[in-house]
């Protein structure tokens, strides 16, 4: 059974996630750690591992260090489990319960209770909300959507809502694309 520590590092994301962060071009990492644009593309799409003196040199074209990306990676495959927990919600309140742990490709958040935010959403990728238990009302793109128990919501990145639970020991899932993944098509692939 190994632990995090075992597993091989994906850090190309992690260096991908650097450069967009600095609003990089790959050409401008590529004139300064003195490596290959293509070596750099397939370093960031985990084709290439690129070694300790390589990694050093792309750390100081990006402002930081190799221990930083290192810490910074993904595992290359992880399984992580978190245990429900026994959540009696006092009428009006709402608990908030993060059920994807660190900094993945998804996020997911369970909502139990009475949750009425004010406050407009709006996500740069896809999200999926899946209703639990209860029932909520969704604003999105001026119409009003009801949800009822095992009723589920897609929203595209970019849909401004806001929603709230309309009966009190509602629960709802809402599953989205972390905001650090670029998932937009590629117009290099459309004009093909």
């Amino acid at each position: 059974m190994g632990d995090h520590k075992e597993q091989p590092l994906r850090v190309g994301a992690a260096v991908r996630r650097r450069r967009r962060a600095l609003e990089l071009t790959l050409a401008v990492v590529a004139r300064r750690s003195g490596l290959s644009v293509p070596f750099l593309s397939q370093v960031e799409n985990e084709r290439a591992r690129p070694s300790r003196p390589s990694l050093e040199r792309i750390a100081d074209a990006l402002g930081t260090t190799a221990v930083e990306l290192l810490a910074a990676a993904d595992p290359a495959c992880s399984v992580d489990v978190l245990r429900a927990v026994d959540e009696t919600v006092e009428p009006g309140r709402a608990v908030v319960r993060p059920l994807v742990r660190g900094h993945h490709q998804l996020h997911a958040m369970e909502f139990i209770g009475d949750h009425d935010e004010g406050r407009e959403f709006q996500h740069r990728n896809d999200e999926l909300m899946y209703v639990v238990e209860g029932a909520v009302e969704v604003e999105a793109e001026g119409r009003a959507h009801r949800l009822g128990r095992g009723d589920t919501l897609y929203l595209s990145g970019g849909v401004r809502h806001r929603w709230r639970a309309t009966v009190p020991d509602t629960r709802v899932i809402v599953v989205a694309v972390s905001d650090h993944v670029e998932a937009v098509e590629d117009p290099a692939r459309r004009r093909r």
